[in-house]
């Protein structure tokens, strides 16, 4: 059963969590460390200014550093903090969520499709 206080004990984790590329973002750093670049590359078609607004948040938040490396040219590189790190068990749960039900709900996604199609 789950406290009837929830939804305002989860909301920092949700406004994390919440809006497009922030999923993906996290779990590219997942995987390492990565230059602003990588990044971009592995989320294409995300647009530069996103990337940096999504960058700026996940920093705020304390989930992402930000390393400046001086020479030339200049580099940037991304990392999780421990707090980001702390958030992989949210992401493994969603994957084994998605091995156990994703299946069924692809095949409504897949029906509901169809069922457009042959009103139109």
């Amino acid at each position: 059963m789950m406290d009837r206080s929830c939804p305002g004990t989860v909301e920092p984790i949700l406004e994390i969590l919440d809006g497009k590329w922030m999923l993906l973002l996290l779990f590219e750093l997942f995987n390492g460390n990565r230059r602003f670049g990588e990044l971009r590359r592995k989320l294409q078609p995300i647009s530069p200014k996103t990337l940096t607004d999504r960058l700026r948040l996940l920093e705020e938040k304390g989930i992402v550093t930000r390393t400046i490396y001086p020479g030339v040219p200049l580099h940037v590189e991304y990392d999780l903090t421990e707090s980001g790190k702390a958030l992989q068990p949210i992401f493994e749960a969603m994957w084994t969520w998605t091995q156990e039900h994703g299946a069924h709900l692809r095949n409504k996604t897949i029906e509901s499709d169809q069922e457009a199609e042959r009103v139109k």
